[in-house]
């Protein structure tokens, strides 16, 4: 029986690895087992990364509707806990969208919390 050579797939997934590590410096982009390590490091990080966008976006909305609350005389707090008694369903990315594209009607929304509430 013929023995199994694996020198093209062997050849396809070094290329592939230092494909990704295109860019990186010193022999991380040129040496195969280094390029290795920093292509799994950085896709570790990537996802990560990924993951932490989503809190820091949240956290960034939450910033800015406490401090369009505060323009309108009412904490951060009250105001969600006032949007949930009035039944009033918008998340926070959008609360956000509307404390500063329209805050004439972020101050309505207040006052309507204030009233409920």
């Amino acid at each position: 029986m013929a023995r199994v050579k694996s020198g093209i797939l062997s050849h396809k997934r070094r290329k592939k690895v230092l494909k990704l590590a295109k860019g990186y410096y010193g022999a991380k982009s040129k040496q195969f087992r280094t390029a290795k390590q920093a292509v799994m490091k950085s896709g570790l990080y990537a996802y990560i990364g990924r993951k932490k966008r989503k809190r820091d976006f949240r956290r960034l909305w939450i910033t800015r509707i406490s401090a369009a609350c505060r323009l309108n005389g009412v904490n951060y707090s009250r105001f969600i806990a006032g949007l949930k008694n009035a039944k009033i369903e918008l998340n926070r990315k959008m609360l956000s969208e509307i404390a500063i594209a329209d805050p004439v009607g972020f101050t309505k929304l207040v006052e309507s919390v204030k009233t409920k509430g």
